[in-house]
């Protein structure tokens, strides 16, 4: 029996003869805007530093903004250095973990599956000579629950289409 037995299908090997389909997602610039994001993934990482920061530890997140057209992942990095303490408190306010003034040991475990509220906008940028955008965020804000919307908007509608009143 092979290791990979329990591996999702992103993870697993294909043949030279394996039959494709999966296109990729199209990549989503978001307009400058606040959104609700959920935090999807989380890696940590090393910040080779700066002219202003030495080399430390940061923490890579995936946060999944989804859209009527479509989803957005957007990779932010959270440097673990004092200077930027900051934003670590600003992103761990968004998400409900801290409240302001408070002071928190950071639980990088619980962070997957949290949402937020933050402003994001996007940042043109130049690769290999070709112009070409990014989602940033620009702010997180505090965690607020007016900012998400009712469980109820996120049902799916059952019943009839004839009961709809669009049709």
């Amino acid at each position: 029996m092979s290791d990979y037995t329990n591996a999702s299908s992103q993870d697993m090997c294909l043949d030279w003869d394996s039959a494709i389909e999966n296109d990729g997602q199209q990549f989503i610039i978001l307009p400058e805007g606040d959104y609700v994001f959920t935090v999807t993934d989380f890696e940590r990482g090393r910040f080779p530093g700066s002219a202003k920061i030495k080399p430390c530890n940061k923490a890579v997140l995936t946060l999944r903004v989804d859209t009527p057209d479509g989803t957005a992942n957007v990779r932010t990095d959270l440097i673990l250095f004092k200077s930027m303490e900051w934003k670590l408190s600003a992103f761990f306010r968004c998400i409900g973990m801290k409240k302001h003034g408070e002071r928190l040991v950071m639980d990088w475990n619980k962070v997957v599956g949290s949402r937020g509220y933050a402003h994001f906008k996007p940042r043109t940028y130049t690769k290999d000579g070709e112009e070409r955008q990014a989602n940033d965020v620009d702010k997180f804000y505090d965690y607020d629950e007016k900012n998400f919307p009712a469980e109820s908007e996120w049902m799916e509608i059952s019943g009839d289409d004839e009961e709809l009143p669009f049709n």
